[in-house]
């Protein structure tokens, strides 16, 4: 019995979610992302810095300690504050990487208006990307 209970509170939940997504589409404004997103190329990372207002680039390595530790943080941004966050494996995109002159990783760039405005590099806290963020929104 309780097992079917969760089951219809799940789904209720899912409903309102999507009732909520339909909804925020027929603003103007663009539907704000509250999670990651993965990046693969330019043209797609330009498409993204140019239909948000702020965006938050995540250029990572998967065998890269301090970006595995910075990776709950940037989920916890994308969540909770008005940036886009956008994720970009350096392995992946090398040439994307070299053309932002990313030299190591973690390297966090912030886009506003379609340009990026501010570079983080290395492990960065909450507090100071939601300042960096803050301060460009």
């Amino acid at each position: 019995m309780t097992d079917e209970l969760e089951e219809i509170r799940r789904q209720k939940l899912n409903e309102l979610r999507d009732r909520g997504k339909a909804g925020s589409a027929d603003e103007s404004e663009p539907e704000r992302v509250s999670e990651p997103i993965s990046v693969d190329g330019k043209s797609e990372l330009t498409d993204i810095a140019t239909e948000h207002d702020v965006v938050l680039v995540d250029f990572y390595a998967d065998w890269c300690g301090p970006c595995q530790m910075l990776e709950p943080v940037v989920e916890t941004v994308a969540a909770e504050t008005a940036a886009t966050v956008a994720k970009v494996d350096v392995d992946a995109n090398q040439q994307l990487a070299a053309e932002y002159g990313v030299q190591g990783v973690p390297t966090l760039l912030l886009f506003a208006d379609g340009a990026p405005v501010e570079r983080l590099v290395g492990m960065q806290d909450e507090a100071q990307l939601r300042s960096v963020i803050e301060s460009h929104a």
